[in-house]
């Protein structure tokens, strides 16, 4: 049910209700032995997966109502429960804090995976390191452009909002871009200049060569 919420409901609010619904749903599947007994490696027991899958779905339904405090401290349980995070929580948390400039946390989310070579990732580093005018932030930019070229243009409006076909995201292709802005985009437009910024710093860059 959780999966299909966004398509069947016909406002936010109903998608609340969703996803609300599925997640009383897996707590009670699951019990408190259950928690007890997966917590920390819950995405390895398929039992658990529906219930992740919903609660990743209640907290961002909650930070698009405004939630954002309660939409942080699901992601927060959830990596928690999680911590090799394979659903990817922390990309869409790492924007979450930097929009609500929350630096502590941000830094600290960001040591735990210092070796994360994801666009997203690398991009939220980026976009730290300019607000903090910290003197390598143009070089972290160029790192993230090599992991996707189009993000610069998706978060200009130059380049359209493309979206997975299937589901599934194309490591450097435009969906991976989309997401990261869909997920991303408030935090790089409340910071003064960093889009065009951005923009600069990747203008003539050229893709690595493959070998």
């Amino acid at each position: 049910m959780p999966l299909l919420a966004e398509e069947e409901a016909g406002s936010v609010e109903e998608v609340l209700d969703y996803y609300q619904k599925g997640v009383a749903a897996g707590e009670e599947a699951l019990g408190p032995d259950g928690f007890e007994e997966y917590a920390g490696r819950f995405w390895g027991f398929l039992e658990t997966r529906p219930y992740m899958r919903a609660r990743a779905g209640l907290a961002a339904v909650l930070w698009r109502l405004g939630q954002h405090q309660k939409a942080i401290d699901h992601y927060q349980a959830m990596r928690k429960l999680n911590p090799n995070d394979n659903q990817g929580i922390r990309y869409v948390l790492a924007g979450h804090l930097l929009a609500r400039d929350d630096i502590k946390a941000l830094r600290k989310l960001l040591k735990q995976h210092e070796d994360d070579g994801a666009a997203a990732w690398l991009y939220t580093r980026a976009l730290l390191a300019f607000r903090e005018n910290d003197p390598g932030a143009g070089k972290l930019a160029e790192e993230a452009w090599l992991a996707n070229s189009h993000v610069p243009g998706v978060l200009s409006g130059k380049q359209p909002l493309v979206a997975s076909i299937d589901g599934y995201i194309t490591l450097g292709g435009e969906d991976e871009a989309a997401d990261h802005v869909e997920e991303n985009g408030q935090a790089w437009q409340a910071t003064p200049g960093a889009v065009a910024w951005l923009a600069e710093v990747t203008r003539k860059l050229k893709p690595r060569r493959r070998n």
